[in-house]
């Protein structure tokens, strides 16, 4: 991660940023399995078929930046549970449009669906403005510094 930490020193690019938190596959799957449930370790483990070694270093990395907060769900043994912070939940949108981008583009087999829970309906990801609600795939973008004129007073953290 030294290459990408030191880029991120030099960039202010929100995508560059938020890559160096969740910008390798265990990171973005170990999310999707929090979410659907998988807070222990070995669920977690056995789920994904990852090595141990690996899962430990991605959920303490998670950890660290803010998207996963680690329980102690028993003292004797001591054993946690991982479940999503907020930062967490707000990341799950991003993956299920990944998730549509892949089953759109790459749907050679028949995969799973993204389903509203109450009403069983099929959804379909997509990213939106919010203040318009347009579709950003519909809109001419660009990516400006924070500061720059053109946001005409509008925060950057928005």
């Amino acid at each position: 991660h030294y290459a990408m930490d030191k880029a991120q020193e030099r960039s202010f690019c929100p995508i560059e940023h938020g890559l160096g938190f969740v910008g390798e596959a265990w990171s973005m799957l170990i999310l999707r399995n929090l979410a659907s449930g998988a807070t222990r370790f070995e669920q977690l483990r056995s789920a994904l078929g990852i090595a141990p070694n690996i899962l430990t270093q991605r959920l303490r990395a998670l950890v660290e930046a803010g998207l996963v907060e680690k329980r102690r769900y028993s003292e004797r043994p001591p054993r946690d549970e991982y479940v999503l912070s907020v930062a967490g939940r707000d990341f799950l949108p991003v993956l299920y449009v990944i998730g549509e981008w892949a089953r759109r583009h790459h749907g050679e087999a028949d995969m799973a669906r993204l389903v509203d829970d109450e009403t069983g309906r099929p959804v379909e990801a997509v990213v939106v403005d919010r203040a318009t609600g347009h579709p950003l795939s519909g809109l001419k973008l660009r990516v400006v510094q924070a500061g720059d004129p053109s946001l005409g007073g509008a925060s950057s953290k928005q």
